[in-house]
């Protein structure tokens, strides 16, 4: 069974920038593409970015060059730096992964708030 563990949610002023973590068990994690997702109250779940086995990323249109996702395929880690961010960004991250469209995992969730 594979496990997800997120961490670096909290609160962030506009403006301010946060890196979230996730920390995979590694049961094919090498084979996977990795992704975060939110979901703020009342919204359904969106793909925040993901990052396949071998680099290529995809970014929402939201992001605009403020989030930046990587991966370290030894560690079995994959991270979210965010940039810049806005009331807007506030919701629960999620870490996901996905083996072949078939073994989907998701971790429990980090909330991020931004606010004054």
């Amino acid at each position: 069974q594979v496990q997800l563990v997120e961490s670096g949610g909290g609160l962030v002023q506009p403006g301010g920038s946060l890196r979230l973590s996730c920390t995979a068990s590694g049961r094919g994690f090498t084979l996977s593409v990795m992704g975060w997702y939110r979901q703020a109250p009342g919204k359904q779940r969106e793909l925040v970015a993901s990052i396949r086995a071998l680099g290529k990323i995809t970014y929402a249109d939201f992001v605009k060059g403020r989030f930046t996702i990587s991966r370290d395929n030894d560690k079995y880690t994959v991270d979210l730096q965010m940039n810049n961010l806005q009331p807007e960004d506030t919701a629960v991250y999620y870490c996901n992964q996905n083996q072949g469209g078939r073994d989907i995992y998701w971790g429990q969730g980090t909330q991020v708030t931004v606010s004054s």
